[in-house]
Order: C-alpha cells, then sequence, then structure tokens
C-alpha cells in the first residue's frame, strides 16, 4: 500500500529556528503516514542529540532527504567535504530508521557546471550508503546548464543500478513532465528506477527562476489527475513526499492545508483504484 509523508521541511524553517523539537507536536495534527526527514546544517554541530530526539519521537521516517550543499560542494570538485558530510547523513538515517536517502548530486549556483564532477562522485556517495544499509535516491534537480532528464540517462548509462525520486516541480520547471508519460522514458519505471515522488505544484512556464517555489497542489498547473492515475496504471505501491510549504514568515504552521493535501492525495489513488477494480469486474 502507498505511503503518504510529509516532508519536514514543509514544517521548519528560518521563522522557527528549524526547531526540530517541534515535530513531537506536530505528529499529532498531521494525517500522513510519516515523515521524510530534511537535514540541515545547522544540525552538525548536535548530531547525538538530534538522532535522540527523533528516536524518543518514534515518529515513521523511511526516507531522509540529504542536507542540500553536499550536491553543491561536489559541483565545485569539494570532494572530501562532500564524502565527509554524506557520511554524516546516512549515519543519521540509519539511527533514525530511514530505507533510503534523497541527494542533491548537484545543487546551488554552480549547479551542473562540471557535471563530470557529479557523475564520477555518485560510486562513491552509493558506497558510502551501502555501508550503513540506506538507498541511495538521485532526485531530478533543476539544472543552470542542461536538463535533469539528460543527466539521469548519463548516470543510468555508467550506473545501471542507479535509483531515482521524481519530483513534480522541478520535472515541471524543465517542461519534463511528459516525459514521464512517454514510451521512450518508460524504462524510468519498467526498470524500477524510480523508487519515491515529490509532489509539489509549480506555476512557471519553461526555467522560470522567480516562479521556482514549493506550491501546494492546486496552485500551479501541474495535472495531477494525470500523473496520478498514471501511476497507478504502472503499479507503483511505495511512497510520495507532500513537499508544500506550510510555514509563514511568523512561525505558523498551516496544518489545515496540508491535512487537505493528504486527502487530496489519498482520495485521487483511492478513485483510481476503484475506477480500476469496477472495470475489472465488467470484462
Amino acid at each position: 500500500m502507498f505511503k503518504i509523508l510529509c516532508s519536514t521541511g514543509a514544517l521548519l524553517g528560518k521563522s522557527n529556528n528549524r526547531d526540530y523539537k517541534l515535530l513531537k507536536e506536530l505528529s499529532t495534527k498531521l494525517t500522513c503516514d510519516g515523515f521524510e526527514f530534511m537535514m540541515y546544517t545547522a544540525w552538525y554541530e548536535e548530531v547525538e542529540a538530534l538522532i535522540m530526539a527523533l528516536k524518543q519521537m518514534q515518529l515513521y521516517i523511511p526516507v531522509m532527504h540529504c542536507e542540500k550543499h553536499i550536491g553543491e560542494a561536489i559541483s565545485k570538485g569539494e570532494f572530501d567535504e562532500a564524502y565527509r558530510r554524506f557520511d554524516i547523513n546516512c549515519y543519521i538515517a540509519g539511527e533514525i530508521g530511514a530505507e533510503s536517502i534523497v541527494v542533491h548530486l548537484w545543487d546551488g549556483i554552480t549547479s551542473d557546471a562540471h557535471f563530470e564532477n557529479n557523475l564520477a562522485a555518485y560510486g562513491k556517495l552509493k558506497d558510502i550508503a551501502a555501508k550503513y544499509g540506506i538507498k541511495l535516491l538521485i532526485e531530478n534537480v533543476v539544472c543552470n546548464q542542461e536538463n535533469p532528464m539528460k543527466h539521469w540517462c548519463e548516470l543510468t548509462e555508467r550506473y545501471p543500478e542507479v535509483c531515482f525520486v521524481f519530483d513534480t516541480k522541478m520535472a515541471a520547471f524543465h517542461s519534463q513532465m511528459d516525459l514521464l508519460y512517454d514510451e521512450a522514458y518508460q524504462w524510468l519505471w519498467m526498470d524500477k528506477h524510480i523508487c519515491h515522488y515529490h509532489v509539489n505544484d509549480y506555476a512557471g512556464g519553461y526555467k522560470e527562476w522567480e516562479k521556482l517555489r514549493t506550491l501546494p497542489i492546486g496552485q500551479g498547473h501541474i495535472d495531477f489527475d494525470r500523473f496520478f492515475e498514471f501511476i497507478h496504471k504502472i503499479g507503483y505501491n511505495g511512497t510520495f513526499t507532500l513537499e508544500a510549504t506550510a510555514l509563514d514568515r511568523n512561525g505558523v504552521i498551516d496544518i489545515d492545508m496540508l491535512n487537505k493535501q493528504f486527502e487530496f492525495i489519498r482520495n485521487a489513488m483511492e478513485k483510481i483504484c476503484r475506477s480500476s477494480c469496477r472495470d475489472r469486474k465488467k470484462l
């Protein structure tokens, strides 16, 4: 059965001091099935305290999102620092019970300008993740130079076992949502390369940087009816993470909005399942 997760990045930010201790109370108000835990640089100085707090909360955290600056360090060729930080992220993931870790293999202003660095680093990252029993997932992060689907193809050519997380906003930003449904890219799901999905909307056009925001479903133009119908059609039964930002400048979290988003995803999938069952009975 599919699981709907909430990104902790939707809950924690500057306006509430990224206080991870808030997750205990928030988890009692949210109707998601679990969480994707987002790591921040400020927490490297309190790793053990972070782990202890999360363990005591007993949250279901099947996926962890790696600290994003690691990808930027790789892009710049700062490999030793990137691997050191990634090792810490994998250690945390293992301790809190995560099965997978999401990585921005390229990021920041440098982005994919030196993609040979990012391509070469994947093998080392995979080895580090494997040491902790964690599955490595590469996200279709937005690019300054090329596009994420091209880089996914390059990664798969060199590392046939690579696994991905498909982010709807990132794909729409590069006008690549339709590629998910294209027969030319069916190997992505037929060979089970896509192992997780990030669900969020996008209201801009092709590479409109000023509109690259993490929006709730319905505030952009992505066709989510088509998306969820396709997800059901291919038999995907894994995890989705909602990434809609719910935190305002005053530190107030829009719990109601998030729960409505979880309900939308759950209803969309269940409606498609019921329709599919009725169609099979008619045959």
